[in-house]
């Protein structure tokens, strides 16, 4: 799945991104903390998150199965897996950026924040926040 949606990730254009990528897969699998979502037996739905940081490190959906909860599903449970009273936050486009304005607004149905502009694999990003309570 990630061959399919690697145009939507920077940092992901060579095929040696994409083993450290997979290898990255691996580790979080092994510390559990990547959630995946089947169909069918396909994967369609990925996220990867860390305690250590407290953030969102990677999610992403089939195109062909966006806009049936599977998204917010993955936050959901990545949400039930944290302490209260823990911020967490998640990189995506800026505001301008056409690739940011799904991401963009599933992030604030959650309640996450605007924060910083940062700039991730030479490309420009926002960091959103999450105060969770």
């Amino acid at each position: 799945m990630v061959e399919i949606v690697r145009d939507n990730f920077p940092g992901l254009e060579t095929d040696e991104d994409m083993e450290g990528y997979r290898q990255t897969v691996i580790k979080n699998i092994k510390r559990q903390t990547a959630l995946c979502v089947k169909h069918k037996g396909d994967i369609v739905g990925i996220m990867l998150f860390s305690f250590n940081s407290k953030c969102i490190s990677c999610m992403a959906v089939h195109p062909n199965h966006r806009r049936k909860g599977i998204a917010s599903a993955m936050i959901e449970k990545m949400l039930s897996l944290f302490p209260n009273d823990t911020d967490i936050s998640v990189t995506t486009f800026r505001e301008n950026d056409i690739k940011g304005i799904a991401p963009r607004q599933l992030y604030r149905k959650f309640g996450f924040e605007e924060d910083e502009l940062v700039i991730e694999f030479n490309y420009p990003n926002q960091k959103f926040i999450l105060h969770k309570k």
